[in-house]
């Protein structure tokens, strides 16, 4: 790829100050990010068990070192949204049932599916969260986030552009196969919108239930992101289409420059030393 996978430690403080929806005061924009951020912690570490169990022994030493750099990473993020739980639990929030039903799911998945569809299922994750990154970066909305989550996205959406070809490569260099690699993205489809769109659902559902938002509101939030869910979803039917052709690769769109100016915005180091 021709680039360094460097690993940060950013201080993130997850403190009171982080209003209840703070993404542009949005009700469903805001549940939206929060029920991803439910997703991030173990879903990354079924993805470091993906690629830790397909690393053929005998590799190129390069793909190796990224590897590593990989799993530094996703383990960082699973920490850091983890970190963050607590302040959702300290606003009311009831995160327990999703959080252990989704932590069953990704145990089984982990003990049951072969070892090259969880692998594949990877690679198809990663090429959504490198795309939900470049369409961060140009997301006006994020603009008006509450600082250390704005500074927490943008981190996190930085290096998922970062190692975004990684799983794709170990995918290919373990288990060629077209099939396979299609078969994984229609499955990594499938249970991260599912999980994702769950959680969001349920932490609505439990701001109606107490009283916090009414459905006018919900009504109009969900208005005011009609023309943020139309670009997305463009963006996304663009690199759906890519990742189904024969000969892609993630490493054919570069973004890295745009997200080494979004990381300095923020106060985060392009590199380490």
């Amino acid at each position: 790829m021709g680039h360094s996978i460097h690993v940060r430690s950013p201080d993130f403080r997850f403190g009171p100050d982080i209003p209840r929806y703070w993404l542009a005061d949005n009700v469903v924009a805001t549940h939206m990010f929060n029920g991803m951020n439910l997703v991030f912690p173990d879903g990354e570490r079924f993805f470091i068990a993906a690629v830790r169990d397909c690393t053929p022994s005998a590799l190129d030493p390069t793909l190796l070192r990224e590897i590593r750099a990989f799993n530094a990473q996703e383990g960082h993020h699973a920490r850091e949204h983890e970190r963050y739980f607590a302040a959702l639990e300290a606003q009311g929030y009831d995160l327990a049932p999703f959080l252990r039903r989704f932590r069953r799911f990704t145990r089984w998945s982990t003990r049951r599916l072969p070892a090259r569809l969880r692998l594949a299922l990877t690679a198809g994750a990663e090429h959504y969260t490198s795309s939900f990154g470049a369409f961060a970066f140009e997301d006006e909305m994020l603009e008006r986030a509450h600082p250390t989550m704005r500074r927490l996205l943008l981190w996190h959406a930085a290096e998922e552009i970062e190692h975004k070809h990684v799983a794709f490569d170990v995918l290919r260099a373990s288990h060629p196969s077209l099939a396979l690699r299609r078969f994984g993205f229609a499955l990594s489809t499938i249970e991260l919108f599912g999980f994702s769109m769950y959680a969001t659902r349920q932490l609505i559902r439990q701001d109606l239930r107490a009283g916090r938002i009414d459905r006018a509101r919900l009504r109009r939030d969900r208005r005011a992101l009609r023309e943020r869910q139309t670009q997305a979803a463009r963006l996304l039917r663009e690199r759906i289409r890519a990742y189904w052709r024969r000969d892609f690769h993630p490493g054919e769109t570069n973004e890295l420059p745009r997200a080494y100016e979004r990381l300095a915005e923020v106060g985060i180091r392009v590199a380490t030393p």
